[in-house]
């Protein structure tokens, strides 16, 4: 447990994204899927309000699984994408395989949206997503890490960061804040 939260604390102090993310759109970026799935290409997203969280299957907001597939049932048909993003990174809070997750999450919430394969979310091994969200908030230039499980990132049908919402907002509080943007 000690080896996570160093690795952790390390990743939040060596927090730097990689130039060429940073001149991407967001809707050049791609995310790998689980197993033999392929690439999610955010190229589909074009249109679209997309609601992206970083989350993991044994911290105390996996509860948040169920209002996140809820927001998708009901915003789906117009035009609202959630994606999940498992990380293992904080506390190994999501220790299981893509399946092992997978499978979790649709038989304990009644997830339908779709999770990407496992993947860290701060530090060097950072995935494309969340270097390209981090850079792209605000309007500081300042990269700040995600602090842990459940942060979630809305972006709007033009491809850009609207907003960014902490662990403790609950998927329900987001109603509004999503309309504003369908």
């Amino acid at each position: 447990m000690f080896t996570n939260i160093r690795s952790t604390i390390s990743g939040f102090l060596s927090e730097s994204v990689d130039p060429s993310v940073n001149s991407k759109s967001f809707y050049d970026l791609k995310a790998t899927l689980p197993g033999t799935k392929g690439e999610f290409d955010f190229a589909n997203l074009k249109g679209k309000v997309t609601l992206i969280v970083n989350t993991a299957s044994k911290c105390g907001y996996t509860y948040q699984y169920t209002g996140l597939e809820e927001l998708h049932k009901t915003y789906g048909d117009r035009g609202l994408v959630v994606l999940g993003f498992p990380s293992n990174e904080f506390a190994g809070q999501d220790p299981g395989s893509d399946e092992q997750i997978a499978e979790f999450c649709q038989l304990n919430h009644g997830v339908t949206f779709p999770l990407m394969k496992k993947s860290e979310v701060n530090g060097k091994n950072m995935n494309d997503v969340f270097a390209w969200l981090k850079a792209h908030e605000g309007e500081s230039g300042k990269i700040n890490p995600i602090k842990w499980n459940f942060t979630k990132f809305l972006v709007d049908k033009e491809g850009k960061v609207v907003g960014r919402f902490g662990s403790g907002v609950k998927p329900e509080e987001l109603k509004s804040e999503i309309e504003k943007y369908l």
